[in-house]
């Protein structure tokens, strides 16, 4: 099928086409509505630290690699421990307000070679803030109930940048869900359009009847009188 029919199927059935697009418009523009009513979907939060374990340094010549490279362990060790459950369990035990719900925290970790960042998210921006004072607290003073190679000393923690409570944004699949519909919806209309002209026999073009292999003879033009 040529672009030329094609744009006849179109514009002839072109019903077609709006129906499924009426239909989905119907469905997602409510949805839409709730969502950018419903604001923010919830706030983040980040900081980051650096960490090394505490011990007397000799007096000595040379550089501090060793140094260094226990420190970026040390980070290591922490960015596994702020994943796992144990550390929200701290936190609850932290939070001066024992209601402060952790249900929807989520927290993820990471870190280059000896600084590590800490991601909260949250959808309380209150809530998060009293959950990421919690996180400092244990971060620099409960590792040692976790990690026996530090001595029973917690490692000692510099926070080194916190970031401020900040409203997250709107998911993206939630801002192109509409769009995705409406696209799926004039896909299914466009469908629909080629398949009635395929089981509909009725000549509505010339180029109909080449399409059946029928010689056309002539045609006369219609009167626009």
């Amino acid at each position: 099928m040529g672009l030329a029919e094609l744009f006849r199927v179109i514009l002839r059935r072109w019903w077609l086409i709006v129906l499924p697009v009426v239909l989905a418009a119907v469905i997602a523009v409510p949805e839409f509505i709730r969502s950018s009513s419903a604001g923010q979907s919830g706030y983040n939060a980040r900081i980051s630290y650096s960490a090394a374990q505490l011990f007397n340094l000799p007096d000595r010549e040379g550089d501090y690699t060793d140094v260094w490279l226990a420190s970026e362990h040390t980070v290591d060790a922490l960015t596994d421990w702020v994943r796992s459950s144990s550390f929200r369990k701290e936190i609850q035990s932290q939070l001066t307000e024992q209601e402060t719900p952790l249900d929807s925290l989520q927290i993820a970790a990471d870190n280059v070679r000896n600084v590590g960042a800490i991601y909260f998210s949250h959808r309380n921006s209150e809530a998060l803030r009293a959950i990421v004072d919690a996180a400092m607290l244990v971060l620099t003073t409960r590792s040692q109930g976790y990690f026996p190679q530090l001595g029973g000393d917690s490692a000692q923690v510099t926070i080194m940048d916190q970031s401020a409570i900040f409203a997250a944004p709107t998911p993206l699949t939630n801002r192109l869900s509409p769009l995705i519909r409406l696209g799926i919806a004039v896909l299914i209309g466009l469908a629909l359009a080629v398949f009635a002209e395929y089981v509909d026999q009725t000549i509505y073009h010339q180029d109909d009847l080449r399409r059946l292999g029928i010689p056309l003879v002539g045609s006369v033009p219609r009167d626009r009188s």
